[in-house]
């Protein structure tokens, strides 16, 4: 990257603190420039936190790290995203093998969950924060489903170990609230923080 900005076209591009492709992928169809940068934070959630506090300070740690990696003469607008999926008060993370993804999957059935979704925009001189929450409900799963649905490798790096844009999308029944939210980036919170900031969406992208 650039240590200045010398127009407008450069200074509209903001930097991606996350390596998602879902998220990349939300960015593109609203028409956001971007530029990715991984984030140098660890995903832990602290004792007693709430999972809406939770995923709000992982939003806001991860687009902080990657601003103050910047040149001091730098300022940039900086997007940082964090997302949970939480069924009876338990936050569930990316699962850990086979056997966690089904444990999660068997908790996820024939009920309903909440997903919270969290954006953070933040530059040297400005910061903001908007918090998505969605109720999502599934129908029964069967045991084979769940066994085939892990043999398709999609629930491996995802929270709650399913992609509701993927194959996934047929154990939705219900959704209140952001679907894109779901994905990883609530695109209506998003855009809001975007115009606080002045970022232009409609636009073309600048890859990686």
């Amino acid at each position: 990257m650039e240590s200045n900005l010398h127009n407008s076209a450069e200074a509209a591009v903001i930097l991606l603190a996350s390596a998602s492709p879902r998220r990349q992928e939300l960015l593109r169809q609203i028409g956001v420039s971007f530029q990715t940068v991984r984030h140098r934070i660890v995903e832990e959630v602290r004792a007693g936190e709430t999972p809406g506090g939770y995923v709000s300070r992982m939003a806001l740690e991860k687009a902080r790290s990657v601003l103050d990696h910047l040149p001091a003469d730098q300022d940039r607008v900086v997007l940082g995203a964090d997302t949970a999926v939480v069924c009876e008060q338990t936050i569930l993370g990316k699962p850990a093998d086979r056997d966690d993804a089904l444990r999660m999957l068997g908790l996820l059935s024939g009920r309903s969950h909440r997903v919270f979704s969290a954006v953070a925009l933040v530059s040297r001189q400005q910061q903001e924060l908007a918090l998505s929450e969605t109720l999502v409900t599934f129908r029964s799963l069967t045991r084979d489903e769940m066994e085939t649905y892990w043999r398709s490798s999609e629930p491996l790096d995802k929270a709650g170990a399913y992609a509701i844009q993927g194959l996934a999308a047929v154990f939705v029944s219900r959704l209140q609230g952001s679907y894109s939210g779901v994905m990883g980036l609530p695109l209506h919170e998003t855009a809001q923080l975007l115009d606080k900031f002045g970022v232009p969406r409609w636009q073309q992208e600048i890859e990686p």
